[in-house]
């Protein structure tokens, strides 16, 4: 698959080349502007929210998530964790021990809508704001708070203090306004899964002891106050002699912030040569300090694949953060664990930096379609990683596939369109997501052809960026592209758990030809492509398309392949004539790419599998 990823970007698609007819979306204007006590990790704000209704309903409420509310016992969150069969092991019982000082909150302290006192109640993670006059769509409200936030010890992403001693990981810490889009209001309560935000553009000052260096999300506008490595630009650094700092940061088309502080922290640069520039934010240890020098070049070649491959990071920066949790993504920035292996601290990486193309730009809900995002992520993962570590992999996503395939057949399986909150193991809800989602996209690939699947996901993502898409979004992209119709595969394999499996059934010599039938033993449908090879060594493909597909893969750029005639899905057995000799015949193999996820390949070879019958004699 070498020679697709670096395409020549020249043969991008156009920017938003697409226009979805009737598709709209809310937008939002954030100024933010808090102050940070490190000694009570008390945090004192003032919002301003300017809200735009472009969808073509009257709204009568609106509602803002409390993320910080989750980390208090008794919360949704905290009984999840308690009560799931597999509960994640970072959070467990963590939450119901926390002591008065170590919980989060968000208290609101007051609400003014279009400058009059408002109405609101507070459920949880959940604020709901009632309007006295309904929002007419194309219309703005202006919502104004001043709240009180008490920082968690970190749990799981957000909080202070963690295993890795970084002081502030600052995740998902403002009242964030919820989404209304095509599907209504997207109101979850936070029980530690994913997140949905609106587009918009971000004003936000922090204030906090100098002492901190801070790194997140969008573009610092007063460098020359602040110091702590940030590129001058020609200017004098004018640093006032105070105990605080305030940090002025903007962040344009995007659906949410983050932030990390600590004052250890140490602060490179590195400007690509045609990317962003890239900002690595790290403890000043020396257990890690060669790793995150080490780290920088492999984050440029990863953004390097991500841009000639699935399209071009459009921000002008991106900061690599040590959040020592796990690993995060947000827009322009991502939290990562500092510690552990190199291999694991470029894996991580890459995984969380690609985000910035599904989550980041994409912004699919992540609660409704979470392999949408990790799924996505994960399969370019693969791809990137197969560059970055020169392993020319036949099939880059294999071990995804091996993943999935531990638990295709397994009665606690679920659908992928499980909403993700409601997975009752995390580890099915992983895998779906992560392992599963990214063996879609792989034997999508196959399906339609290489040469048809990646310039398609670059025109899913220049067609989608800065939207929602959702499955059909991209599954009317992908069959466009290819002229294959695509609804039995995205129903199957993504609203069922049925599972894949061809056999070799027979090999018969009859009348001096040679026929060959497949039997299809699982009850999903796929394709087939075949190899047989000869005595001589000489290896031929050949390819059954499905009829419910309506076309065929486009094998442009690849060997040829000998079409049958397609294969209708309700029967089992399918019997066609090789053009060989029964004898001149070495091994016959199902799949040789490896690109189905076959629940059993052992039935795929011959000879090993299949009865053998030579005309005029017995079977054998």
């Amino acid at each position: 698959m070498k020679h697709i990823l670096f395409i020549p970007l020249f043969t991008l698609f156009t920017l938003n080349s697409h226009s979805q007819n009737g598709y709209w979306q809310q937008h939002i204007q954030y100024q933010i502007d808090v102050e940070l006590d490190p000694e009570t990790h008390r945090m004192e704000g003032r919002e301003k929210m300017t809200y735009t209704n472009n969808s073509p309903d009257e709204l009568n409420r609106l509602f803002v998530h409390l993320y910080f509310n989750a980390f208090q016992p008794g919360s949704m969150m905290d009984a999840r964790s308690r009560t799931i069969e597999d509960p994640d092991e970072r959070v467990q019982d963590r939450i119901v021990n926390l002591g008065p000082e170590e919980i989060g909150y968000h208290h609101i302290n007051k609400l003014l809508v279009n400058g009059k006192k408002g109405k609101f109640t507070v459920d949880g993670t959940l604020m709901e704001i009632n309007l006295e006059k309904p929002l007419k769509p194309g219309a703005k409200v202006t919502i104004e708070l001043e709240f009180q936030s008490q920082v968690p010890v970190q749990i799981r992403r957000s909080g202070r203090n963690n295993a890795e001693g970084v002081a502030y990981s600052m995740t998902q810490w403002y009242p964030k306004m919820a989404e209304y889009d095509r599907d209504g209001w997207m109101t979850d309560p936070y029980v530690g899964r994913e997140f949905h935000g609106v587009w918009g553009d971000f004003d936000v000052t922090i204030t906090l002891d100098s002492a901190f260096l801070i790194g997140g999300t969008g573009y610092l506008q007063n460098p020359e106050e602040i110091g702590h490595g940030y590129p001058l630009k020609g200017k004098t650094l004018k640093r006032p002699d105070s105990k605080q700092l305030t940090w002025k940061f903007k962040a344009p088309q995007v659906h949410d912030f983050a932030w990390a502080a600590d004052p250890d922290y140490i602060h490179n640069v590195l400007q690509m040569e045609n990317g962003p520039e890239l900002h690595f934010i790290f403890k000043n240890d020396s257990a890690i300090y060669d790793k995150w020098q080490k780290l920088q070049p492999y984050t440029a070649h990863s953004f390097a694949v991500m841009n000639s491959t699935f399209g071009e990071y459009p921000y002008k920066q991106y900061s690599v953060i040590q959040g020592g949790d796990g690993g995060m993504e947000y827009p322009m920035a991502t939290l990562i664990s500092g510690t552990g292996s190199f291999g694991g601290l470029v894996s991580v990486m890459v995984h969380e930096s690609v985000h910035s193309w599904y989550y980041g730009l994409l912004a699919t809900n992540e609660s409704k379609y979470p392999w949408m995002d990790e799924g996505f992520t994960q399969f370019a993962q693969f791809i990137v990683l197969d560059s970055i570590f020169h392993r020319n992999r036949l099939n880059p996503v294999r071990g995804a596939y091996n993943t999935y395939l531990s638990i295709a057949e397994d009665p606690s399986a679920e659908p992928m369109t499980t909403h993700g909150d409601f997975y009752h193991k995390n580890r099915v809800y992983g895998i779906n997501s992560y392992y599963k989602g990214s063996t879609f996209l792989q034997q999508l690939a196959y399906i339609v052809g290489d040469s048809t699947f990646y310039p398609a996901m670059r025109e899913y993502y220049y067609t989608w960026r800065y939207k929602h898409p959702t499955p059909d979004d991209f599954k009317r992209i992908m069959e466009k592209a290819s002229d294959v119709e695509l609804d039995w595969y995205f129903n199957l394999f993504l609203q069922t758990n049925k599972t894949i499996d061809y056999a070799i059934s027979e090999l018969n010599s009859e009348g001096g030809k040679t026929k060959l039938t497949l039997e299809r033993k699982g009850q999903m449908p796929m394709p087939l492509e075949f190899e047989v090879t000869d005595k001589d060594d000489v290896k031929t493909r050949y390819y059954i398309p499905l009829s419910i597909m309506r076309g065929v893969k486009n094998f442009t750029g690849l060997q040829s392949a000998t079409t049958y005639t397609p294969w209708p899905w309700t029967h089992p057995f399918y019997t066609l004539e090789l053009p060989i000799k029964m004898e001149n015949i070495k091994g016959i193999e199902l799949d040789p790419d490896q690109r189905v996820a076959d629940t059993d390949n052992d039935n795929n070879i011959w000879p090993g599998y299949g009865k053998v019958i030579f005309e005029g004699s017995p079977t054998k």
